[in-house]
């Protein structure tokens, strides 16, 4: 087997087009001249039975509900949803827990302080259904049912919710390297990411596919916001072009990567045809924007 990959959805927080954003690439979501995307999400499996979502959108109901290989059965309740990999505490990643309670025997991995964040959240979850929640940084990783290997590493020490600048004492964003037992393929998977490091460069070093934060074309696109020094938004990530951005740390890596999690609202990645903001080292990096519902193996 290997690493089957479904991306169950491909946006920033809010989906796409945001419920309050009026730029034109929404408006044209809107008159259905851009296909709409959901909140990002992803699923793994190493057997085709058993996956795991790499974060829970507030959309992951109707996301499960149009992948295929995650639908419920042979039994009434049965699921071949086995648990949850959460990067970070932010509500993008883990208002779908919440749609997911009452499924018996779920796992759920995160940083020690996102795990202690989500204290009343997970005891209001455990009354529907016993759950187990886990370290994610455990030393030396973890192994998923279906042949999988998980290692955890920090990116990001940014809390929450909170202002650029504003720092916890311990990582709260981490990425997950997944690889397949059976045939060594490797996926990482980082779709927040505070400051592009040595060490997020040498895990790619280590992937046969990476999934980077694609959120920000540019550092500057959030308004009159300015990046600071290591091309940093606003928003607390880097773009996605510049010399800290996330097609740079591709381009080192050929015939590697996708960039999909997630773009945007006013990222031009979106558009459907190539535009002045749009350059083609998007294809020189060996990266794709990939829809909702996209599957590939690794």
């Amino acid at each position: 087997m290997v690493v089957r990959v479904v991306l169950l959805g491909t946006a920033t927080g809010g989906g796409f087009p945001q419920w309050n954003c009026a730029c034109p690439l929404c408006h044209a979501a809107r008159d259905g001249e851009l296909p709409c995307r959901s909140q990002e999400c992803v699923a793994v499996s190493g057997n085709s039975r058993d996956w795991w979502l790499l974060n829970a959108s507030p959309d992951i109901r109707t996301q499960l509900a149009a992948a295929a290989p995650l639908r419920p059965g042979p039994g009434p309740r049965d699921t071949p949803v086995r648990g949850v990999l959460l990067t970070d505490a932010e509500a993008d990643h883990v208002t779908g827990l919440g749609v997911l309670r009452g499924a018996a025997e779920l796992k759920v991995y995160a940083a020690p302080p996102v795990l202690e964040a989500l204290a009343p959240l997970r005891a209001a979850l455990d009354r529907y259904a016993v759950w187990h929640w886990a370290d994610a940084l455990t030393e030396g990783g973890f192994v998923l049912s279906g042949g999988l290997v998980v290692t955890a590493h920090p990116v990001g020490d940014r809390m929450p919710g909170c202002p650029r600048g504003t720092r916890g004492s311990a990582p709260w964003a981490i990425a997950y390297r997944v690889e397949d037992l059976a045939t060594g393929g490797v996926l990482v998977y980082a779709p927040r990411v505070g400051v592009r490091s040595r060490s997020l460069d040498e895990l790619l070093l280590t992937a046969d596919c990476a999934l980077l934060d694609g959120t920000f074309y540019a550092a500057e696109e959030m308004g009159t916001a300015v990046p600071d020094e290591s091309g940093t938004a606003a928003g607390g990530q880097p773009g996605v072009t510049g010399e800290h951005g996330s097609l740079v740390a591709l381009a080192r890596h050929p015939g590697q990567g996708r960039i999909h999690s997630p773009p945007g609202g006013t990222d031009p990645l979106r558009a459907p045809v190539p535009t002045a903001r749009r350059p083609v080292i998007v294809a020189g990096a060996g990266a794709e924007v990939l829809p909702d519902g996209a599957e590939f193996s690794v």
